[in-house]
């Protein structure tokens, strides 16, 4: 069987990308957010959990330009910005409609759930006016 790296702990997250919808882990204990998923809190070790969806809003808080390998279904050089949302999590996605030597931290960005492929849906991020 291929590992895809699909599990019972993040199936929701790409369930919800697929239905337009960016969600993130949420401890029902502590009300932690977590980004991987994962099975428990970090924070207090509860395993009850839910889901929130996020607003898709955040900032660029570092990011790289990768080079290789290169990837068929992006440009290259594909920026890649690890991205603190909103809510306070962070996740790493790719970054669109932006010149790679363009990218700055502190940017503005906000997710636009994309479907790549019949496969793959991804929240790749785009930059917003200040």
């Amino acid at each position: 069987m291929e590992n895809t790296g699909l599990n019972r702990d993040n199936a929701f997250f790409w369930e919800g990308l697929k239905q337009g919808k960016l969600l993130i882990q949420r401890c029902t204990s502590c009300q932690t957010l977590r980004h991987p998923p994962s099975p428990m809190c970090p924070s207090c070790q509860s395993l009850e959990k839910d889901v929130v969806e996020a607003s898709g809003k955040g900032v660029i808080h570092s990011f790289v330009n990768l080079h290789h390998p290169a990837l068929p279904a992006f440009d290259d050089p594909n920026p890649i910005a690890l991205v603190e949302l909103e809510e306070g999590t962070r996740l790493v996605a790719g970054l669109i409609n932006i010149e790679p030597e363009d990218v700055r931290i502190g940017m503005p960005v906000k997710a636009e759930i994309t479907q790549c492929d019949d496969e793959l849906t991804l929240a790749l991020f785009s930059p917003v006016a200040e």
